[in-house]
């Protein structure tokens, strides 16, 4: 398909059928098309809106962003997950706000140089912001052009990205750069979808190679599949006579970095071994709750949770570094692991249960 072609029936199929409300692209400039383009990877585009919606309204600006604390940035990203995207975002707001005077450069090379942002999405910032030609190829697009010319293969692979950079620079416009762009993440988004893609709606059909052949679920090629292994860890739920419970901030790198979590033992470690060594105080319950599983892109992770109820003596880790009690009742805007939103909420669940309990009148003999 010539790249005027392929062009003009994309932008003809935008104008009839592309998103143009979606809170991004009302207020198309840079800071705002960058944070939507970090959010969006990975992440579909209604679970992000939420996100996006609260992150701009507390955080307006990159002047904003950099400012802010990393538990605030963190806070307003918990639930969207891979929050490496989050730590790079303020990372990356700072470097802008104290190096670039607050204004984001123009241009791919100085952009894909910046932490998170890749040539992807330094070519859809230069597009959708400056309205300058510029390639991208989130997942989307890959979708298409992979499917489009039959390109075989894991776009993870150099070889496979390559074929489908040098298609993504062939086809860019010299005009309506921003249309273009949208146009194409749109039709990956919303047509030429991983699974039952609507062939019969999609513009580029007529030259579509994966259709012609009936092979559109092989087209873009997936990683080879492994066994993931499998680890173990005990998470503490250690509350005080308040109703507060313990938190544990996470090293700045790795597995939550920088989130607040539980506390965590090995599998034959002695919870109340800790709580002794760690607290000042008499242990008034110990349960373990149900189990459950986390799984990361490379391993598993088994979680036993271990509920304490305990007296905790007002001194030592009001004082300690990387260490709070938190109240659900009243809590701190700060950033929590995904299991330790689910399990404050099941602490939070069987509290309410123990209330009705309580005040449930007694039945008849």
């Amino acid at each position: 398909m010539k790249p005027a072609q392929l062009q003009q029936a994309v932008l003809r199929w935008f104008d009839q059928h592309g998103r143009k409300d979606l809170p991004w692209q009302l207020e198309p400039t840079p800071y705002r098309v960058w944070v939507s383009e970090i959010m969006l990877q990975q992440t579909q585009v209604r679970t992000v809106i939420p996100f996006y919606q609260r992150f701009m309204e507390r955080l307006p600006t990159v002047d904003a962003l950099a400012a802010a604390s990393g538990d605030e940035v963190l806070h307003l990203w918990t639930g969207l997950g891979y929050y490496s995207r989050a730590r790079n975002l303020h990372r990356t707001a700072a470097i802008i706000a104290n190096e670039h005077g607050g204004r984001f450069p123009d241009d791919i090379g100085t952009l894909a140089g910046l932490p998170g942002i890749g040539r992807s999405t330094a070519g859809a910032i230069v597009a959708i912001a400056h309205q300058r030609p510029a390639p991208i190829l989130d997942g989307n697009v890959k979708r298409v052009l992979a499917r489009l010319h039959a390109v075989a293969g894991w776009p993870g692979e150099s070889r496979v990205a390559g074929a489908l950079w040098a298609l993504a620079e062939q086809y860019v416009p010299g005009e309506r750069a921003r249309d273009y762009t949208q146009a194409m993440m749109d039709l990956g988004a919303t047509v030429c979808t991983r699974a039952r893609p609507a062939c019969e709606r999609c513009p580029l059909q007529p030259a579509c190679r994966a259709h012609a052949s009936g092979e559109t679920a092989l087209y873009p090629g997936r990683k080879a599949a492994r066994r993931l292994p499998v680890k173990r860890t005990q998470m503490l739920l250690i509350e005080n006579q308040r109703g507060e419970v313990l938190l544990c901030k996470r090293p700045p790198t790795g597995i939550w970095g920088g989130l607040w979590a539980f506390p965590e033992l090995t599998e034959d470690a002695a919870a109340i071994d800790f709580c002794r060594a760690q607290l000042r105080g008499d242990i008034l319950q110990q349960t373990t709750w149900p189990g459950f599983r986390h799984s990361f892109s490379h391993y598993h992770l088994d979680i036993d949770p271990v509920y304490i109820r305990m007296t905790v003596e007002e001194a030592g880790v009001r004082d300690a570094d990387g260490r709070q009690w938190f109240s659900t009742r009243a809590p701190q805007p700060i950033g929590l692991s995904a299991p330790a939103v689910k399990l404050l909420r099941q602490l939070d669940d069987q509290r309410a249960g123990r209330a009705c309990a309580e005040h449930q009148p007694s039945l008849p003999a």
